[in-house]
C-alpha cells in the first residue's frame, strides 16, 4: 500500500466530528421487508454473517455505519445494535425516519414527520440499537412539503437539545428543500444518491458552500458497478432490483440495464486504475468528486466488507483519470441521443 494514497478521515459536516472516509450501509442486511406491496429488501441474509462482517469493517477501521427504522422493519438496526456492543462507542450511527411500518407484516406504511411521530420513532431506533443516543437521525422520505418540513426540523432541534440524538440530516436529492434546513443548527448532513452513473452537481455545491457532509447512497448503483452482473443476469422479484419499483435506475424487473452495462464496460479500465476493483474504483470517483463526500456502500459479507473499505488505501481516483471518466461519459452520452 502506497501510504500518500489513503484518504484521510472526512468531516461529518458541521458537527465538528470526522469519519473514516467511507462508511457502509445497513439496507441489505435488515432482511426482507416491503413496500408498495412490492419486495424492498436484498433477497436472503444471515445473521451471523451480518455481524461478523460488521465486526470485521470494525476492526478495518470503519467508524460510520448507515440504517433505517424502516430496513426489514427494525431487523437491520438490531442486528447492527447487538455487533457493535461496547464498540458503539468508537463510531459514528446514523439512521432514518419517517416512513411508519408494521414489523409483523414487514411492510411500510404512510410517510409520517410529525413531532409526535418523531419522538416515538427515535424512542424505537434507541432501544433498537441498545444505546442512549443516535448520532446523526435521518429524515428518510425525500421529498416533503415546506410545512412538514419545517415542523421536522423542529422537531429534531429538541431532540438534540435533550441529548437524544447529536445531530441530524436529510435523505434528499432536492437541493432546494434541503437548502430549508441551514438555519437549524443541528443540521449537519445531506444524503443524496451519488455514483460514477448519477451524478448531482447542485446538491454538492449546497455541501461543499454551506460544510454539510454529503452521505452518497448507492454508490455503486445498486451493485451494477462492481462488475457482478452481465445482460443475462436475471434477479427475482424477492429482491428490490427485480420488484418492479419504477424509482429502480439500473435494473429493470431484475436485469441489468442494457446502455448502464454499456456505460461499465466503457469505463471499466479507468476505474481499475492502481490495481482497484471496480468497486474500489467506483468508490475512488465518490472520494474524488468533493472533499464533502462519505459514500456509503452496502454489505452482505465479510468479502464486500474487504473490498469497501480496501478502497480507503487505494485514495480518490487521479484527477487525469477523473477528466478521463467526464469524457467518456460525455460520449457515451452523446451517442445514445
Amino acid at each position: 500500500m502506497n501510504e500518500t494514497n489513503r484518504t484521510p478521515p472526512r468531516s461529518l459536516g458541521r458537527s465538528g466530528r470526522t469519519v473514516g472516509a467511507i462508511g457502509l450501509g445497513c439496507w441489505a442486511i435488515g432482511g426482507a421487508f416491503s413496500m408498495d406491496g412490492r419486495a424492498d429488501g436484498w433477497g436472503d441474509i444471515d445473521d451471523a454473517q451480518s455481524t461478523s462482517s460488521i465486526r470485521l469493517a470494525l476492526d478495518l477501521g470503519c467508524t460510520l455505519f448507515d440504517t433505517a427504522d424502516a430496513y426489514g422493519t427494525g431487523h437491520s438496526e438490531a442486528v447492527l445494535g447487538a455487533a457493535l456492543g461496547r464498540r458503539r462507542l468508537d463510531v459514528v450511527i446514523a439512521t432514518k425516519f419517517g416512513f411508519t411500518y408494521d414489523p409483523v407484516t414487514k411492510s411500510l406504511g404512510r410517510i409520517d414527520v410529525s413531532p409526535a411521530y418523531v419522538e416515538w420513532a427515535c424512542r424505537q431506533s434507541l432501544d433498537r440499537l441498545g444505546t442512549d443516543y443516535i448520532d446523526l437521525y435521518q429524515i428518510h422520505p425525500g421529498e416533503l412539503t415546506k410545512p412538514e418540513a419545517d415542523r421536522a426540523a423542529e422537531a429534531l432541534e429538541r431532540l438534540a437539545e435533550r441529548g437524544l440524538i447529536r445531530n441530524w440530516g436529510w435523505s434528499t436529492d432536492n437541493a432546494e428543500l434541503a437548502a430549508r434546513m441551514l438555519a437549524f443548527p443541528h443540521f449537519v448532513a445531506i444524503q443524496q444518491e451519488l455514483s460514477v452513473f448519477h451524478d448531482n452537481p447542485a446538491m454538492l455545491a449546497l455541501c461543499e458552500r454551506e460544510h454539510l457532509a454529503s452521505l452518497n447512497r448507492s454508490p455503486l448503483a445498486m451493485g451494477l458497478l462492481t462488475g457482478k452482473f452481465s445482460a443475462t443476469s436475471a434477479l427475482g422479484a424477492s429482491d428490490v432490483r427485480g420488484a418492479g419499483h419504477a424509482w429502480v435506475r439500473f435494473f429493470r424487473d431484475g436485469k441489468p440495464d442494457p446502455e448502464a452495462l454499456s456505460r461499465l464496460a466503457a469505463l471499466r479500465e479507468l476505474l481499475q486504475t492502481g490495481g482497484r476493483s471496480l468497486a474500489q474504483g467506483a468508490l475512488g470517483w465518490n472520494l474524488a468528486r468533493s472533499s464533502q463526500t462519505i459514500p456509503v456502500p452496502g454489505f452482505k459479507s465479510e468479502a464486500q466488507v474487504r473490498d469497501n473499505l480496501g478502497a480507503i488505501d487505494k485514495g480518490p481516483l487521479p484527477a487525469g483519470v477523473m477528466a478521463e471518466i467526464a469524457s467518456v461519459l460525455e460520449r457515451h452520452a452523446a451517442t445514445a441521443l
